[in-house]
């Protein structure tokens, strides 16, 4: 017999399964929030609505040879987080008082995104090299936990 998984694993499996969907030939994230053991919405990281997907025409960062972690703004992709959260204001859900399930560390702007929306607790599963966005969620009172999860079939 396996061994059930916490509902923390399980809403995390679920973002690397949203992740699959992703677009992006860099990383494939995905993000689902939660609330009252209940998803309310889910996002992954892609090309806004209409626009031609990096699978389809190529990642403008890496044609510009633009490394990890630097100039992100030069990226056409709305984050998995993002996603998240623009579907449930899209269709009138409230996410205040929620958990977001990452399968990345969000990134700054993410963050503050998280903090704005009334998220109160991140869980994800890989670190960001850069920790100073841990603190700066921190410091609003919301919750973090770090899960190291490995997608298995």
């Amino acid at each position: 017999m396996t061994e059930r998984p916490s509902l923390d694993e399980y809403f995390l499996e679920i973002a690397y399964v949203v992740g699959k969907r992703a677009t992006c030939l860099r990383s494939n994230v995905g993000a689902v929030i939660v609330r009252d053991k209940q998803i309310i919405s889910t996002g992954y990281n892609g090309a806004p609505g209409g626009m031609g997907h990096c699978l389809d025409i190529g990642c403008i960062r890496d044609l510009n040879e633009i490394p990890s972690g630097m100039w992100k703004e030069k990226c056409r992709a709305v984050h998995a987080e993002q996603n998240a959260i623009i579907q449930a204001a899209i269709h009138g859900v409230s996410i205040d008082g929620a958990t977001i399930y990452c399968t990345h560390q969000p990134c700054f702007m993410c963050t503050k995104m998280i903090i704005n929306s009334n998220i109160k607790r991140v869980v994800y599963s890989v670190p960001y090299p850069n920790t100073d966005y841990l603190a700066f969620l921190k410091s609003t009172g919301v919750e973090i936990e770090h899960i190291p999860f490995e997608l298995k079939y």
